[in-house]
This record gives C-alpha cells, sequence and structure tokens, in this order.
C-alpha cells in the first residue's frame, strides 16, 4: 500500500427529505463512505452521477464542503436522486425513492482508468454489474455493499463484500455468509445493527459487539462502518477484531448527528415540495 494511499468510492448518491421534520440531508452509500475516508485524513474521492437541476446545487455543494472534488461528480441530463421519507413514531417510511441519473451508473473512461491506480475501490448499494465484472476481470482491489439486496449481483472473485443481516442473536449468520462464498465473494462483512458485526477473511471468522450511544439518526452509521472498515484492515493493517471494533465506534458516533457525516442541515426547500407535490399527497391519501 502507497504511503499516501488513493481511495475511490463509486455509485450512488442521494438527496434525503424527512417531510415529517421538514429538513433534507446529502448522503448515499458510496458518496457518505468517501466524505468518512476524507474526514479521516486519506486521499478520498468521490465518483458518481447527478442531473441538471437544483437538487444537484444542494448535493454539490454539500460534496465540495466535505472536501471532495465536485469536478469528480458527471452531470447527465435527467434527475437527481431524491428520497422522500415520513416518520412514523419514530420508524422511517420511504415514499418514493429515486435513484435518478445514478442508476446503474457506469463511470467515464478517465475516471474507470483511475480505479484500477487506486489503492482501494468501494462500490455503493445498486452498482452496476457490468462494473464489478470488469474490476475483478481487472484484477481491482475493491469491494461492494450489497445492502439488503444479497445476491443481486454476480459475486465471482469479489474481493470484499458488505452486507446487512439479521439482528436477532437467535438467528445464525454463518449460512448468510457461506451464501455469499458460494457465490463467489472471497471475503465477507456482515453488520446486524445493535447485535454486532462479522467478518469472513476467507478462512476464519471474525465478530465485534455493537457501542451503546445515545441515537439522533442513524442514517450512514454502516457507511461510516465500511469506510472504517476499509482503511483500518487495508489501509492501516490493523487485525481482523481490531478493525470490527473501531468501525462499530464510528459507526456509532454517526449516530449522534442527523446525517451521514456532518454538514449543514437545509430546511426542505419550497420548490422540492412543489416539485413532488404529488408523490406526497398520494401516500398521505395513503
Amino acid at each position: 500500500m502507497n504511503a499516501n494511499p488513493t481511495l475511490i468510492a463509486v455509485g450512488d448518491n442521494c438527496l434525503d427529505a424527512y417531510l415529517t421534520k421538514g429538513f433534507v440531508t446529502v448522503g448515499g452509500n458510496a458518496l457518505n463512505v468517501a466524505v468518512q475516508w476524507k474526514r479521516q485524513g486519506y486521499n478520498a474521492r468521490y465518483f458518481g452521477a447527478l442531473g441538471s437541476d437544483e437538487e444537484a446545487e444542494i448535493m454539490l455543494e454539500a460534496i465540495e464542503q466535505a472536501g471532495l472534488d465536485r469536478s469528480d461528480v458527471e452531470i447527465a441530463a435527467g434527475s437527481s436522486a431524491v428520497t422522500l421519507l415520513a416518520d412514523d413514531a419514530g420508524e422511517r417510511r420511504f415514499l418514493l425513492e429515486s435513484l435518478g441519473v445514478g442508476a446503474n451508473f457506469y463511470p467515464k473512461s478517465e475516471h474507470y482508468d483511475q480505479l484500477l491506480e487506486a489503492d482501494w475501490v468501494h462500490l455503493g448499494t445498486n452498482s452496476n454489474e457490468s462494473l464489478v465484472r470488469k474490476l475483478v476481470t481487472n484484477g481491482a482491489r475493491f469491494s461492494v455493499d450489497l445492502s439488503t439486496r444479497h445476491l443481486d449481483l454476480p459475486l465471482d472473485n469479489v474481493p470484499l463484500v458488505f452486507a446487512s443481516g439479521p439482528d436477532d442473536p437467535a438467528e445464525p449468520v454463518k449460512p448468510l455468509i457461506e451464501r455469499f462464498k458460494q457465490a463467489g465473494a472471497q471475503r465477507v462483512v456482515i453488520t446486524c445493527g445493535k447485535r454486532g458485526s462479522f467478518y469472513d477473511n476467507g478462512s476464519e471468522l471474525y465478530s465485534a459487539g455493537s457501542v451503546p450511544v445515545s441515537v439522533v439518526d442513524t442514517c450512514g452509521a454502516g457507511d461510516s462502518f465500511i469506510a472504517t472498515f476499509l482503511i483500518s484492515r487495508f489501509v492501516e493493517g490493523r487485525s481482523e477484531a481490531a478493525s470490527l471494533h473501531l468501525s462499530a465506534i464510528r459507526a456509532s458516533e454517526t449516530c449522534t448527528h442527523l446525517g451521514g457525516f456532518p454538514q449543514e442541515i437545509m430546511p426542505i426547500p419550497q420548490w422540492l415540495l412543489e416539485k413532488y407535490d404529488g408523490v406526497i399527497r398520494t401516500a398521505q391519501r395513503g
């Protein structure tokens, strides 16, 4: 690993509008991971796509304020990714999840070449299947966040996958890990909320508990876990157990503030409410 490694996160971003709370935050798995790398002092980049709209301006401003290069973001004809959420007695309810121009994102050729030169690449949720296979073919060091869409992608020879698992201690995690390994993943990390996390390095299984904290917002906690684990294990060379534990600490810290990373919390713009008025009205009637 280089003395000053380059880490690149690729894929999803999103403008999250919390309708019942009246504010918006900027996030998305890949973007959150890149920001967390930057916050920990690493040479981080974010490759993704935004539309030619007002949502993109909010996103780009947050990306720039986080220390990332806004010129790494591709602008395409269409809409930026937006999620509309309501809060029902503490439970988040999704009224709309639109990936916009970020759907099936594949970076332009010059950016792809830079992925092959990077020390580590992380692909966010809903990753492009062709991108995954090409990175495998080219021998890139990379990981993929599968979230809850566990086997949607072909995983043969994928170096590392992250996924969500059962938080019920009575439900075994090992069968889920074995399914990923049988599908071809070389290493597997499973995060199980308050239950903790598990890491199979291909031959041994490690685990760590979660870190209790007064929760403000769980959004982005898993992304902080991913960013920290990748740095701790594959850049700084900490042990498997130490990497899991430090990642749990960083994830818990993210739960103490709004959004996937510290940012200016903005009220929902009136133009956004008007733009999605039909969706909001339909959801309210439902």
